[in-house]
């Protein structure tokens, strides 16, 4: 039995410890200091939403992270999925898809209209599940980013 966990505060040192492992996998060195403080000022702040997952004892395994957003142009509230992350050796298990079903039910329980996420171009098991999901790639918009540094 898998179980989904809307974190808060008491879930802040199994959380830090998937944000850590989830950053290191996108090649960031290992701090998990850094990810406790980023996750605890997130969850305290009330930033974001997340949920945990638990599959048949007390380590959690994976998480989702969304954060409140608005889209202008049609004058709607949204959820940006920014974050997903299941433990090496519980992938395949399908925990990425429970986490990513909480995910919509909260949106549409909570009166988003619509989820937003994005992937890297070489992450093809993600696609495939957010595909499978009925998400749909966009063709139309290109993604910018752009880093501010500081003084």
């Amino acid at each position: 039995m898998q179980d989904i966990t809307l974190a808060n505060e008491t879930h802040l040192d199994e959380l830090a410890r998937l944000f850590n492992l989830y950053r290191i996998f996108y090649e960031q060195e290992d701090d998990y200091e850094a990810a406790y403080a980023f996750i605890k000022k997130r969850i305290m702040n009330q930033e974001s939403i997340i949920f945990l997952s638990c599959k048949g004892s007390n380590k959690y395994n994976g998480f989702v992270q969304l954060y409140p957003s608005f889209c202008s142009v049609s004058g709607i509230p949204i959820l940006i999925l920014y974050d997903l992350y299941v433990d090496k050796d519980q992938r395949g298990l399908s925990i990425g898809r429970s986490l990513m079903n909480q995910a919509k039910i909260f949106a549409r329980d909570n009166g988003y209209k619509r989820l937003e996420l994005s992937t890297a171009k070489d992450n093809l098991i993600g696609q495939s599940l957010y595909e499978s999901l009925g998400y749909e790639q966009d063709n139309e918009f290109y993604h910018y980013s752009l880093e501010i540094e500081g003084d």
